[in-house]
């Protein structure tokens, strides 16, 4: 059995390890290359853990658990200490045969029958591979995963309603049945619980309005416990459903039952949405998701890597999250992509295969050919102007935001000069044109939700011209 006699040196081993690597500019280096737990020790030998047989390879080839042998003898002088690599599923295995019958009576009493019943149960509405398990939260998302999870555990009690806003492909569809599949699959009450996306929802109104079954329709969502509602930016300028859904609210609402919704942006963004309803969404703790950063893409993509039961050469999955920056959705492609090369030409790809297999991803991602007619486009349609209202002169606030915002994301995107741009935009000077470029910047300096806001629309306009 082990008595753990390494665990406060291997800790702080690691804590001098991170400096370094800090230190020398290569964070992410660390974060990629020494993903280890530690498990158990003997006289001579410390064992740690990674979560996957790509990871035990990642270790190992790249020098990590050298390097972390080197620093333990530094800080022990033991100079026969070794360091030994074993998967996740191994250290479950070894802690089990420590203490099996103390392990069996905490499943018992904290998860009942998780395992079990995730594999009996799955509901209807629910895809089961959206579970807390197989969504990686980073810095991006981290707030929001935490949020849905304590939601998940006690619904009707805590944060209700909850609104997940951002882009296409941040996991907000994820998290939602995430809450769905965790109520569901632990609990034993008969608890109604319903998936539906927005234009689905409106749909099957409408229908009962033509079948005249609106009584069944209100029996239906009026008496649910869980109702996770997704993309609810659909029902801009749908008066009748907006008022049912107000009146749907109100009755969950009474009766304390869970209510989910996601949009692609802020709930008071929405145009043409009744005011009393984006009240109601807005009182409820509203979360954004942003894209995830270099280290949070790079364990989303080991994590994929492991679900589909591959292997994937680090190099592939480094370069792949440098350089693919959008969304998760991004990141899934890619993988697809270059697994699917592997199979249909039965060899495995290497970094350069991996390049031009994914030219035109990273082409569509790059802001190379991002015209300002896209740009004046997706500000316009957004904010339900024209585009010569855009171009215009006309100084009404509904005119100038808009205006501002465009020509600052222009200069953000394009090669343009404030001349050209003065010209794209009405025949402006340059000077015009500067002005409003510093007030978008200096405001998103202030106020988050600008930046928020300059985000969504850079997004939408990059994935607009695929």
């Amino acid at each position: 059995m082990s008595e753990k006699m390494y665990e406060e040196a291997f800790k702080y081993a690691m804590e001098e390890l991170h400096k370094k690597y800090i230190a020398e500019d290569k964070e992410s280096d660390f974060i990629f290359n020494f993903n280890v737990n530690y498990v158990e020790d003997s006289i001579n030998v410390i064992t740690v853990s990674v979560a996957s047989p790509f990871m035990k390879n990642q270790v190992t080839n790249k020098g990590s658990l050298k390097v972390i042998e080197n620093k333990m003898k530094e800080i022990t002088g033991l100079q026969n200490l070794k360091v030994e690599c074993i998967v996740q599923e191994e250290s479950s295995k070894i802690n089990e045969d420590e203490n099996i019958k103390e392990t069996t009576e905490v499943v018992k009493k904290e998860i009942p029958t998780e395992s079990n019943i995730t594999k009996k149960k799955k509901h209807s509405l629910l895809q089961e591979q959206f579970t807390f398990e197989t969504f990686i939260p980073g810095d991006n998302s981290k707030f929001a995963y935490n949020a849905a999870l304590t939601v998940a555990k006690n619904p009707g009690k805590q944060y209700n309603p909850i609104l997940l806003y951002g882009g296409s492909g941040l996991g907000k569809t994820h998290l939602m049945q995430a809450i769905g599949n965790y109520i569901y699959q632990n609990t034993d009450e008969k608890l109604k619980i319903c998936y539906i996306s927005a234009e689905s929802f409106t749909n099957e109104f409408l229908d009962s309005l033509k079948t005249k079954k609106t009584n069944e329709f209100k029996n239906k969502y009026r008496n649910l416990d869980i109702l996770l509602l997704d993309d609810i930016h659909f029902l801009q300028n749908k008066e009748q459903t907006q008022e049912e859904l107000f009146y749907t609210f109100n009755a969950l609402n009474d009766k304390k039952a869970q209510m989910v919704f996601t949009c692609d942006r802020p709930i008071r963004e929405i145009k043409n949405m009744a005011a009393r309803l984006v009240s109601r969404l807005a009182n409820g703790l509203c979360i954004d998701l942003q894209p995830p950063n270099y280290e949070t893409r790079v364990a989303i993509l080991q994590k994929k890597v492991e679900l589909m039961g591959k292997t994937l050469d680090p190099e592939i999955i480094d370069y792949i999250a440098k350089n693919v920056e959008t969304n998760v959705r991004e990141l899934e492609t890619a993988l697809k992509k270059v697994f699917g090369y592997e199979e249909l030409c039965g060899e495995k790809t290497n970094l350069e295969t991996t390049k031009m297999l994914l030219k035109d991803i990273l082409d569509s991602n790059s802001t190379e050919n991002i015209s300002l007619d896209i740009i004046q486009k997706v500000i316009a349609d957004n904010y339900q102007i024209s585009i010569s209202d855009l171009k215009s002169k006309k100084r009404d606030k509904k005119y100038v935001i808009p205006r501002q915002i465009a020509i600052y994301i222009s200069r953000e995107l394009t090669e343009i000069s404030y001349t050209e741009l003065g010209n794209e935009f009405g025949g402006k000077d340059h000077s015009t044109i500067m002005t409003a470029y510093r007030k978008v910047a200096d405001q998103i300096k202030t106020d988050p939700t600008m930046e928020t806001k300059i985000e969504l629309f850079i997004r939408e306009i990059k994935q607009y011209k695929r």
